[in-house]
């Protein structure tokens, strides 16, 4: 009891400094080139995250905020999403394209923690990266949704995976990975893998220090040390997370003002669009995604642009690369049947939902997979589903299941938090029911049963969007490999949750992998995006139209097609 009291005390007391902190923050600093120092980001989340150890994030909310907290060898340009270097200053490649070696910074340091002695962030260094990357292939699919990253890709990373099986870690890590120096490691690949770089921009690559996992464990969900710009202060389950800034932060901008520009970063976590979007007006907090679909009519003109009572906030708005979609497992009945699946990618009237449901703020899913504008990837070129309602009666009698009769009712699975999610879904079970005569029931859980339930295979019929990790076709492609589909179906597994197997389609992807040339690798893309189209693995709904609202004295927040976010170059203005 005593010591629960004085974890009480010690995180009142926390919370209120951090409350403190945001009042404190308010006087800004000049800094070069009319840009501030100084003030508290403060922004809102519809769901809780799951983890913020880089090796579990598998969600946006995550993926946000430990993005601020660790980092990479390499990382993507907010404006561009070009790769740009981060924790290696440059790399060499060999002609063959199969050795990378990366030049590492020797000015970083560890965020200051309790992990280290005297509570001091020591230097990072090539063994850093040789750990992490170590850890990144260690078979334990309960702490590791990132192995597919270096799966068949990194010299050495199958074979150790498969040596760590439910036993201790042999001694020398992953063959392919090599510490020359202090400031210099290799990465060894079976062969040439065209999207390297990218892959190891993700956040599973971003490194960390053992020190941190010796002391935390599994706590290293809620326990961060990074090299990044902010340092996890607080954390309260569905309530807040506050990031502070990392004082021994060591970049700077090209003006070479010190980075990070806000001191404090104040995430909540509203669920109701209604609330989150009167708390903007009332100016607590500073930006807004993505706007309540049932006051978009009330927040914008006809044109889309801000209406009066707005017109003193800034609106960004960007056809992005996500998608938008329901899964199907396509392991058991009755999705076990491609012509089933087929009906119900017919049955749904895409250009409907998105002008009526969404209020166009997404595209129909009329092509494939890959969203239009993913890279140079001409999304035009792959045949969808268009509302077909007569050929989709046509495959569902085909299945068996003539007019809707026999066929059972499903329940599709959706996460809390997004209210579209629920007026999305009431629109498509109207439309299976009007259609096909299949009766869908709703059911709405937390993210994290959610995920759980689709990655162990127990929900049939779910809701799921993938967000584009890196410009490239493959990202989206790789979702449906037949590699990451476990022998045991009780196996969870993160990246092709629906069990989708078609050797034709893992072989046409390979190949592109291997083709350097950007033009005949699209060509790839095209073909195996046409290949998992027509086997409809999953029921393609929208691509993400995103806007954003900001606070008028909000800066230098770049607004790109993967809604990727570094906020150590945002900065505030006076009022």
């Amino acid at each position: 009891m005593q010591k629960f009291s004085l974890f009480l005390l010690a995180f009142t007391l926390l919370f209120c400094a951090c409350k403190e902190n945001e009042k404190l923050a308010d006087k800004l600093i000049p800094a070069k080139g009319g840009k501030y120092y100084g003030g508290t980001l403060r922004y809102n989340e519809e769901e809780f995250l799951k983890s913020l150890y880089p090796l579990n994030v598998t969600e946006v909310t995550g993926h946000r905020i430990t993005e601020q907290i660790y980092q990479g060898l390499v990382t993507f340009n907010q404006k561009t999403l070009a790769i740009e270097p981060l924790l290696a200053k440059s790399w060499d490649v060999n002609k063959e394209g199969t050795l990378y070696t990366f030049h590492l910074r020797t000015d970083v340091y560890f965020q200051d923690d309790d992990c280290f002695p005297n509570g001091i962030g020591r230097k990072f260094t090539a063994q850093d990266v040789k750990y992490c990357f170590d850890r990144l292939c260690y078979n334990d699919p309960a702490n590791n949704q990132g192995f597919w990253i270096f799966k068949d890709v990194v010299k050495g990373a199958n074979e150790y995976n498969t040596a760590t099986a439910g036993k201790e870690e042999p001694p020398g890590g992953v063959e392919g990975v090599k510490v020359v120096n202090d400031s210099t490691v290799t990465v060894e690949l079976y062969a040439p893998f065209s999207v390297f770089l990218s892959r190891i921009g993700l956040v599973f690559a971003q490194i960390y220090p053992k020190e941190a996992v010796d002391t935390y464990g599994s706590n290293m969900r809620i326990k961060c040390v990074g090299t990044g710009p902010y340092k996890l202060k607080l954390m309260k389950e569905n309530e807040v997370v506050f990031l502070t800034k990392n004082e021994k932060y060591w970049k700077k901008d090209e003006l070479g003002n010190q980075l990070p520009f806000i001191d404090n970063i104040k995430v909540t976590f509203i669920k109701e669009k209604r609330a989150e979007l009167l708390s903007f007006k009332q100016n607590q907090i500073d930006f807004i995604y993505r706007l309540p679909l049932d006051m978009v009519d009330e927040i914008l003109t006809p044109d889309g642009k801000l209406k009066a009572e707005y017109s003193r906030f800034q609106l960004q708005s960007k056809s992005v690369m996500a998608i938008q979609y329901y899964g199907f497992m396509n392991a058991k009945p009755p999705f076990n049947d491609k012509k089933v699946r087929q009906a119900f990618c017919y049955a749904i009237d895409r250009e409907k939902i998105s002008t009526y449901t969404l209020r166009n703020s997404g595209l129909p899913a009329t092509y494939g997979m890959v969203p239009p504008g993913t890279g140079t990837y001409d999304a035009s070129l792959v045949k969808g589903y268009h509302f077909d309602p007569q050929k989709a009666r046509k495959l569902l009698a085909e299945a068996g299941y003539p007019n809707g009769e026999g066929f059972p009712k499903i329940t599709l699975q959706l996460n809390s938090g997004g209210g579209r999610n629920s007026q999305v879904a009431e629109a498509i079970q109207k439309m299976l029911d009007e259609v096909l005569n299949v009766k869908v029931e709703l059911l709405t859980v937390p993210w994290a049963q959610h995920t759980e339930a689709v990655e162990s295979a127990k929900a049939l019929f779910w809701r799921l969007g993938w967000v584009a990790d890196y410009p490239e076709a493959e990202n989206f492609l790789n979702l449906f490999l037949s590699k990451y589909v476990p022998n045991d179906i009780r196996e969870k597994t993160y990246i092709n949750s629906y069990r989708y197997v078609n050797k034709e389609f893992d072989k046409v992807v390979e190949q592109a992998l291997r083709t350097v040339d950007e033009t005949e690798r699209n060509k790839l893309y095209v073909k195996a995006d046409q290949i998992v189209t027509d086997d409809a693995p999953v029921m393609p709904l929208f691509y993400d139209i995103d806007r954003r609202i900001l606070q008028p004295h909000l800066h230098n927040f770049e607004q790109n097609a993967m809604e990727y976010r570094d906020y150590s170059v945002v900065y505030f203005t006076p009022e």
